[in-house]
């Protein structure tokens, strides 16, 4: 097999591996955030995600770090959010910490790099995304969530045929219906975004991304953090390549900054976020992922 072959068949096995994680993923947890609202009233979920204060961020912040989502699969429990009318400021402090501090990468850290370096990563993570959140309210960027984003489906049912006139629908089957109407709905963003982060994964070898990031490059740290930015990596998968990476010559401090932008953004969450927020907010949320690893890799590079 040539290397030309070789990339595209891995460009092929990551888009058919991702959409049907992706898929599986977003049903699943859309499925579950309406099983929660279903028990958990919005009033509820206002009071304790309030932005009137400061101690709904930092609880926004830890439950980013207690949910084991990806940067993809964090978008439908933003959705039930944004439905519950959680406070905006701590809505996007869960978007930018959920993937970032979640279980998996905080455990595999640690193990790899050590406790010092999994504690400077989860302190830069957590503050830059709980000022992050209360700086986008300050600034007004709820104006730019899109009004279909607070819309819950109104359904009859989950078959075809189902007559709402001889029997009530369940609460399980409306929700089963507004979980494959949500799905719907953002299916060819998720397409589109699978397509173009499988193209980069398979076309983008290591050696290439060690090269331009080594220790000899002053801007080694934000080509590290471009890179990063668009690659949709698993959490399982961005530790162990930072470290061969890492291996191959790769600064440590780019190797921070691409961690946090791989595991931080994707082209693939970029795009599912398109249903939800207008340009200037995902302009935003780029700029605060982009500036999170550049700014941890210099410091990391200061620091360390």
């Amino acid at each position: 097999m040539t290397i030309t072959e070789q990339m595209v068949f891995d460009t092929l096995n990551m888009f058919a591996f991702l959409a049907v994680e992706l898929t599986l993923l977003f049903l699943l947890i859309s499925y579950l955030v309406g099983v929660l609202q279903e028990y958990i009233p919005p009033s509820k979920i206002q009071s304790i995600l309030s932005s009137k204060n400061g101690k709904g961020y930092i609880v926004a912040g830890f439950l980013g770090a207690i949910t084991p989502f990806c940067s993809c699969s964090t978008i439908p429990f933003l959705k039930g959010l944004l439905r519950a009318k959680a406070g905006f400021g701590t809505m996007m402090v869960f978007l930018f910490a959920s993937p970032l501090l979640n279980p998996i990468i905080i455990g595999l850290f640690a193990v790899t790099f050590g406790f010092k370096i999994t504690a400077f990563y989860f302190t830069m993570a957590m503050g830059v995304s709980i000022a992050a959140g209360y700086l986008l309210e300050k600034f007004g960027f709820e104006k730019f969530v899109k009004p279909e984003a607070y819309i819950v489906h109104e359904t009859k049912g989950c078959a075809s045929g189902y007559n709402q006139n001889t029997q009530a629908v369940s609460k399980w089957i409306k929700l089963c219906h507004s979980t494959w109407s949500d799905f719907k709905k953002v299916l060819p963003y998720l397409i589109g975004g699978i397509a173009l982060g499988s193209m980069i994964y398979g076309f983008m070898p290591t050696e290439f991304v060690a090269s331009v990031a080594s220790e000899s490059n002053p801007f080694a740290i934000p080509v590290a953090a471009v890179i990063g930015v668009p690659l949709y990596i698993r959490a399982e998968a961005v530790i162990p390549l930072s470290a061969a990476l890492a291996a191959k010559g790769m600064g440590l401090g780019a190797v921070m900054a691409l961690i946090i932008g791989s595991a931080g953004a994707s082209l693939t969450e970029v795009v599912l976020l398109k249903s939800i927020f207008k340009n200037p907010m995902i302009i935003a949320f780029l700029t605060v992922i982009f500036s999170m690893a550049v700014g941890a890799g210099f410091l990391y590079s200061f620091i360390f």
